[in-house]
């Protein structure tokens, strides 16, 4: 039999529902106000079987926000009192879920807020041996991850440099004096949040620069590499899959030597892409010599968004796209080579290569390596519509529901749907698995109804779309804690906990990979769009 669990009363004691001493006297005078015998429950994720909630009011209420996961049952009203019976269904989502039920008569209202804690995740089976995997089993063991961005990547660029100019330093990148970025450190803890949060997997984006010696041999800076495998262990100790790469070490169109990924002037100087290959085949022989014997939960990703600045959009990349994709699928070949190499857990390691800029579009260019252990994903990122997730616009609305004026003039469900249903045509169904390296948008104010509703909902459709057709999904974070443009804020990186409002759009897509359900269904999300 289920144990009837303790409410908590207006006066701040915990009482059972059913002991008669807490239970509100019904009084002969009509009562100025609402009542409650209790303000809020919590309940374990197994449910619970009857409770009683007791409401002294001066006519009978009107009920609402009850879920479907809810089974409530009015009793009588008699002298300004009534008492509901209530059940909780078991809770089989691996995030906490949570309604506020109203009360309201004659111009007065009160709330009854019910808790329920998350289904316990499974513990970490045995390590996964890639060796053993298809497409379809890399997809569902990465599922939602998600993104450390702005920690291992930053690094000192601009003005402010000085001499530190070019070298990454964690949390450089992150709000705050020197002092408060040390706040933002990893920790164990930030990766046991993540975990509880709902994540399978973390993307843990690294730039080297110029932690990377000089050539011939190009020797990474040891206490660097030793941070890096630090914050991965802590990854793993929290039942996380990994992924790590080289990052902002690609060359956007900036004047400068150390971002020496620069696919812009290797396309026409043969010399220089020579060397380039040298140093991808020097710094990824290191990178995968230190993580050799990590277990089949690390994954090792080749880059991230290469591409000549102009992200694809250059005159010289227009002109012919091929010339340019040819000398990063040649870099990708090289990565696998030198990973592969290294013997040990590496000679079956999943490794992950981006298409150029990581556009979803320019997969068509992208020729996968060849690779003596099959055991190559394709990497995307997604971000449609721009005008809506990171661009200057910040519209409100997105999606079928969303009005004209108030969101972007493409980048709908349907387009959601056509892009990861090529993505599976032709990667997926031909035993090539991709996942989402990054995805995410904008934090919206919870302040504003409708911006938040519409901003949950893409979420939402993104994670449950991406589930449907078998692609994992990194959500970016960045950090930064605000509202609008660049703020991509959910989980503190060195506390794990959920940053401000964060944590209703964390559960939503949490629920949109994980909900067993066979009615959640992607159309079902859809018939759910937020309707102003």
């Amino acid at each position: 039999m289920m144990k009837k669990y303790l409410l908590t009363t207006l006066t701040g004691m915990a009482c059972a529902l059913f002991a008669a001493g807490c239970t509100p006297v019904a009084p002969n005078d009509t009562p100025d106000s609402i009542t409650l015998s209790a303000e809020s429950i919590q309940v374990p994720a197994e449910g619970t079987d009857a409770q009683t909630l007791t409401v002294t009011t001066p006519a009978r209420p009107l009920i609402g926000g009850v879920p479907d996961w809810i089974a409530w049952t009015e009793g009588v009203f008699d002298r300004h009192q009534i008492s509901y019976s209530f059940s909780v269904a078991p809770n089989t989502a691996y995030t906490t879920r949570e309604a506020v039920i109203t009360l309201s008569a004659s111009a007065l209202s009160g709330t009854f807020r019910v808790t329920q804690a998350a289904a316990a995740r499974p513990a970490p089976g045995p390590d996964p041996d890639p060796a053993t995997e298809d497409a379809a089993q890399i997809a569902s063991r990465l599922g939602l991850g998600w993104n450390m961005g702005n920690q291992f990547d930053g690094f000192y660029n601009g003005s402010w440099a000085g001499a530190l100019e070019g070298y990454p330093e964690e949390c450089v990148w992150q709000p705050g004096t020197a002092d408060e970025k040390e706040d933002f450190k990893a920790t164990q803890a930030t990766f046991d949040g993540v975990r509880e949060a709902g994540f399978a997997s973390v993307r843990i984006p690294i730039s080297w620069l110029k932690m990377i010696g000089p050539a011939p041999d190009y020797t990474i800076d040891a206490a660097w590499m030793a941070r890096i495998h630090e914050v991965v262990d802590y990854a793993h100790a929290a039942g996380l899959n990994v992924i790590i790469n080289t990052h902002h070490d690609e060359n956007h169109g900036a004047d400068n030597d150390y971002q020496w990924l620069d696919i812009k002037h290797a396309v026409d100087d043969p010399a220089l892409n020579e060397a380039i290959q040298a140093e991808i085949r020097a710094v990824w022989t290191q990178i995968a010599t230190e993580f050799r014997d990590c277990g089949g939960w690390l994954v090792m990703e080749s880059f991230n968004e290469i591409n000549d600045g102009g992200w694809g959009w250059s005159e010289d990349f227009r002109t012919d796209p091929t010339r340019q994709c040819d000398i990063l699928n040649g870099w990708n070949q090289v990565f696998v080579d030198a990973v592969r190499a290294t013997g040990g857990k590496n000679a079956t390691r999943w490794l992950g290569v981006p298409t150029y800029a990581a556009n979803p579009e320019f997969a068509v260019y992208s020729r996968m390596p060849r690779d003596p252990a099959g055991k190559t994903l394709l990497a995307v990122h997604f971000y449609d519509p721009y005008e809506y997730t990171i661009g200057e616009e910040q519209y409100s609305d997105w999606g079928h529901n969303g009005a004209g004026g108030r969101k972007a003039t493409w980048g709908d469900e349907d387009h959601v749907k056509a892009s990861f249903a090529k993505l599976k045509a032709d990667y997926l169904d031909k035993g090539v698995p991709v996942y989402l390296g990054e995805f995410g948008c904008s934090m919206r104010k919870r302040s504003d109804a409708r911006a938040w509703a519409f901003f949950k909902y893409y979420l939402e459709y993104v994670v449950k779309a991406a589930k449907t057709y078998g692609i994992p999904c990194f959500l970016w974070d960045n950090g930064a804690g605000g509202t609008g443009r660049e703020q991509h804020g959910y989980i503190h990186h060195g506390t794990g906990a959920c940053i401000g409002s964060a944590r209703e759009a964390v559960d939503v897509m949490a629920r949109a990979w994980d909900n067993p359900d066979p009615d959640y269904t992607l159309q079902s999300v859809y018939d759910h769009s937020p309707k102003y």
